[in-house]
Order: structure tokens, then C-alpha cells, then sequence
């Protein structure tokens, strides 16, 4: 077989972990970013909402379309996962459909030319990933599945109920990618505050962050989508406490009416999510992220309005808005009083201008003050200028700092963390200068 690959990852950064897995197994191919020179070709596709499915089917219909004679489509992950005999029978310029079990055998589909759909989604175990994007950040993924039952999310109907990783698993996977140089880790999965939970373990995410503190090397850590009723005061105590986990929150918590959020099945109402936020929003350097759905079946104008008083006033750092799609086996797709396309624009527009505000508001505040700061690389705005984030972010979502690199005397390195004061805000993108250390 030859041996260029081109590989695209879409959706969360869930799908990039299995993606890596891939990577690590065909690290005989050369990877190529040009996919009409490749001999394989790789999409590791999302299903989660109409606009996602749209994205990853015509992904794979434009790569074919330049793809060379010989060459190899696969088709990859949830969305092929949730739709896979539609697909097999309606896109047949597909040569291997495969579903999220597999990720760590590609190479013997590759082999096999052939399809397959394992009955248990792949939890990653000691696999050797191809970590991309970054040499110092990676992505940990704890868990597959979810035992929610949120009204408007089909995962659990393809992705299965919880499924945790051992805590020695993921020690280990960690320890290796410390070994390489990587130092700053973002910890994910569908619902991060349930982890250890099928093991009848409460609190697993405090023992996690007990685990990940004991590894020399680790300077930094943040655990991405806690769900709000699997959320306790004594994990957010935990974190507080931890020199190495940030204050960094990341709730979606989808509206804020309370017959919105029976509705939804969120388990929790509004005044224990506000309980929970203002404790985060109370703790020294906290970073507050949230989801927004809008148009979800039965939602008023008042319920709306509700939302967005409430988004103006609490004080995100970050704020997602996601239109309501209306998804095959959820609960909220045989709900009768849906809302119009129109609307659901509307409204989406409304509260993204809040957003928009907020963000801005979270990125004035920093003004003046130091952080620390890690440099990623050139910036795309000046040769002067280097790109950078404060540690506490999440990579590439929460934003970019520009740094002068001739503010000092010696030039600064990539991937290295410096004491950095805030100068100004430009549009959306904050500078700063480095401490002369």
C-alpha cells in the first residue's frame, strides 16, 4: 500500500484525542496536507447537530471529488457511528465506513479494505497517539458515554452510557506525554463531573486531580465540561486548593428558566446553578465558561428574555450559543411546539451580541494586569508581533495575546511560560508585554 495519509478531524476535541489514536497507528504513513496527492484519506466526522452532520457529509463528498484514482476514502467516527447503514447505502464513494470502535485498528481496516462496526465505543488505553496542534498542550480524555438524559442531545444513543478509564491509565498517559515535553493539560469528556461514577466512585474528578499532581513535570491542568448536577461544592474546593488545576470552570448549563431546565432534563433549576456559579465566580483568578441553547421546543419569550438578563448579569468570561437542533431519538424531537427556524436565528443573534459584549467586558478587565502567559508562535498580524494565550485558557477557544518579541533583549521561546503585564485591548485581541525577569 503507499503511504501518504491525509487525515481530517471535525467536531469536539474528543473526536481530535480518537483522531490522534489513528495518527499513532499509521505513523508509517507520511502525513500530507495536500488531499489530492494521498493514498488515504481519513475523516473522523461529527453527528451531533444538524449543522455538524452537514459539515463532516460534505467534507467527504468535496475530498472525494479531488481525491486521485486508487486512493482510499474512509469515513470515520460519530456520524458515521449514529447514521450507518443510511450512509453505507447513500455515499458510495466511501470505501471503509467505521464507527468509534475501531480508532486503534484503522491499520487493519486500511489492510482489509473492508467496513466495520464494533458493538463497544473504543476507550482509549494505553495507545500511542500522535499528538497535534501543540508540543506542550494535549487533550485527556476521561471517559465515552454519558448517563444524562439531556432532552436535546443524541450522544447516549451512539456514544452508550458512561464509560470510565482507570485512573491508572490515565496517569500513565500523561506521564508518557510528560516525558516528551508536554507540560499543560486540558482533561475532557461528555460529562467530566460524572467520572468514576459507574465504578460507584462520587467523586472521581478529586481523586484524578490528586493522581495528576503527584506526576513531576505536569504545570498545568484544567478540566473542561463539568455538568451542573454532577457538580459538588467539594470537587470546586478541590480544584481551588490544587497548585496545578486552574480555576477554570467550564459549565454548560444551557438556560437558566426553571421550566426550561425540566424541560431539557438538567437535572438541576436555576437557584442550585446559580449557587454553583457564584461560587466559582467567588474564588481568586476563576475563568467562567457556559453553553446557551436557544429555540429549544416549548421555549417562550419570556423564558428567552429570562436567559438573556441573566447572561448580561452574572459576568461569563466565555459564553457559547448553540441554536436548538432537533435530533432523532432525544426526547425534545417528539415535543410538538417547536420553534421556527426564524425565531431560533433571531434569538441566536440577540443573545450572540450579549456574548460578544461579555467577552469583551472579561478581556478589558485584564487590562493592567500580569499573567502568566505561554508563547504558542508567530502571530499572523506583524513580524514583530508573537501569538500567545494566559495559561489558565483553553487552547485556541478563549482567545489570543500579542506579544512585541523586541520589548526584550534576548528573543522569546515558543512554548515557554512568562510573567506577562496586560496593555491594551485591540478589537478582540488583548497585548502585553513580558517582564524583563
Amino acid at each position: 500500500m503507499s503511504n501518504k495519509l491525509h487525515i481530517v478531524s471535525l467536531g469536539c476535541t474528543k473526536n481530535l484525542v480518537d483522531t490522534e489514536v489513528m495518527m499513532g497507528k499509521l505513523q508509517n504513513f507520511e502525513l500530507t496536507d495536500n488531499n489530492e496527492d494521498a493514498d488515504v484519506i481519513i475523516v473522523n466526522t461529527c453527528g451531533f447537530i444538524d449543522a455538524a452532520k452537514e459539515e463532516s457529509i460534505n467534507t467527504v463528498l468535496s475530498l472525494h471529488d479531488a481525491r486521485k484514482e486508487d486512493s482510499l476514502l474512509v469515513m470515520a467516527g460519530c456520524l458515521s457511528e449514529r447514521y450507518q447503514d443510511d450512509l453505507m447505502e447513500q455515499i458510495p464513494e466511501v470505501d471503509i465506513f467505521t464507527g468509534v470502535g475501531d480508532y486503534d485498528k484503522i491499520d487493519e481496516l486500511l489492510v482489509e479494505k473492508k467496513s466495520r462496526f464494533s458493538d463497544q465505543v473504543y476507550l482509549i488505553d494505553g495507545a500511542e497517539r500522535v499528538v497535534t496542534g501543540s508540543t506542550y498542550h494535549a487533550y485527556i480524555k476521561l471517559s465515552e458515554g454519558c448517563n444524562q438524559k439531556c432532552s436535546f442531545c443524541a450522544i447516549p444513543s451512539f456514544k452508550g452510557k458512561l464509560n470510565s478509564r482507570n485512573l491508572d491509565s490515565i496517569a500513565s498517559e500523561v506521564e508518557g506525554l510528560v516525558k516528551k515535553g508536554y507540560y499543560d493539560f486540558s482533561f475532557v469528556s461528555q460529562d467530566s463531573s460524572s467520572y468514576l461514577r459507574d465504578q460507584n466512585i462520587k467523586d472521581g474528578l478529586s481523586l484524578l486531580i490528586q493522581r495528576i499532581e503527584l506526576i513531576e513535570g505536569v504545570k498545568s491542568a484544567r478540566i473542561l465540561y463539568l455538568y451542573p448536577s454532577t457538580t459538588s461544592m467539594a470537587l470546586l474546593k478541590n480544584i481551588a486548593k490544587s497548585e496545578i488545576f486552574h480555576n477554570y470552570f467550564d459549565m454548560p448549563i444551557q438556560h437558566i428558566n426553571d421550566d426550561m431546565l425540566r424541560l431539557m432534563k438538567r437535572g438541576f433549576g436555576k437557584d442550585k446553578t446559580v449557587e454553583l456559579l457564584n461560587f466559582m465566580r467567588s474564588l481568586p483568578n476563576s475563568f467562567v465558561r457556559t453553553s446557551f441553547i436557544v429555540g429549544h421546543p416549548n421555549e417562550t419569550q419570556e423564558m428567552f428574555d429570562e436567559m438573556c438578563e441573566f447572561a448580561k448579569t452574572f459576568g461569563f468570561d466565555r459564553v457559547n450559543v448553540f441554536s436548538y437542533s432537533d435530533e432523532e431519538t432525544t426526547s425534545a424531537y417528539d415535543l410538538s411546539d417547536k420553534i421556527s427556524d426564524e425565531v431560533k436565528a433571531e434569538r441566536a443573534q440577540i443573545l450572540g451580541d450579549i456574548v460578544s459584549e461579555l467577552t469583551r467586558e472579561s478581556l478589558r478587565a485584564d487590562i493592567g494586569k500580569e499573567f502568566d502567559i505561554v508563547i504558542d508562535s508567530e502571530s499572523d498580524e506583524h513580524e514583530y508581533l508573537l501569538s500567545a494565550r494566559k495559561l489558565i485558557w483553553a487552547p485556541e477557544i478563549d482567545g489570543e495575546i500579542y506579544v512585541n518579541d523586541r520589548t526584550k533583549d534576548e528573543d522569546l521561546e515558543f512554548t515557554k511560560i512568562y510573567k506577562a503585564k496586560i496593555t491594551e485591548l485591540v478589537g478582540n485581541i488583548l497585548t502585553a508585554t513580558v517582564d524583563n525577569a
